[in-house]
């Protein structure tokens, strides 16, 4: 199973980071930083077509499994990763075939807090979109950090997440 981490952080070496790099080592994923890449607004013109967003979406296809890890930002996904996501509509107006080749990924959704608290409906987006572009939504979590590292409780919550997400079909079946 080849996995890839899209990070989605306005600071690249932030807590969110972190997060990231802990699932990196778990999953032995590779990392697309949106921080790190030129990616425009959603252009109904698609007046972007020379930014980023087609190379990084090119190399995302080529994994089975896509995980999204953001920060909380009032609520949400990030706004880096909220752009990534509208362009996706790219895939589906012009860049079709592009498009196709997302269905049957994997999707997995991290967020990353300053506190335990879960945002109520944080992930629906994600599921939606999983389930919209024919993708297995296999599951999301949210971690936090309060003070420069994660907890015991959340180095805890993140293993027993992983250990389920290994043994979940179709991420096991691949």
């Amino acid at each position: 199973m080849n996995n890839i981490i899209i990070q989605g952080s306005s600071r690249s070496q932030g807590n969110t980071n972190i997060i990231t790099k802990i699932i990196q080592d778990s999953l032995k994923a590779n990392i697309i930083d949106l921080k790190k890449k030129n990616i425009n607004n959603y252009s109904y013109e698609h007046e972007n077509l020379n930014d980023d967003f087609l190379s990084v979406i090119k190399e995302i296809i080529e994994y089975d499994t896509i995980i999204f890890i953001t920060p909380v930002y009032w609520y949400s996904m990030s706004g880096i990763m909220k752009t990534f996501f509208d362009r996706i509509t790219d895939c589906l107006k012009i860049e079709k075939e592009i498009g196709r080749k997302l269905k049957g990924k994997n999707m997995i959704t991290i967020s990353c807090g300053s506190d335990r608290t879960e945002t109520e409906d944080f992930f629906v987006p994600f599921r939606n979109s999983a389930n919209y572009l024919g993708m297995n939504y296999l599951g999301d979590i949210h971690t936090w950090i309060e003070k420069d590292i994660p907890e015991d409780e959340v180095l805890e919550k993140i293993e027993v997440f992983i250990n389920e997400i290994k043994n979940k079909p179709p991420y096991k079946n691949n």
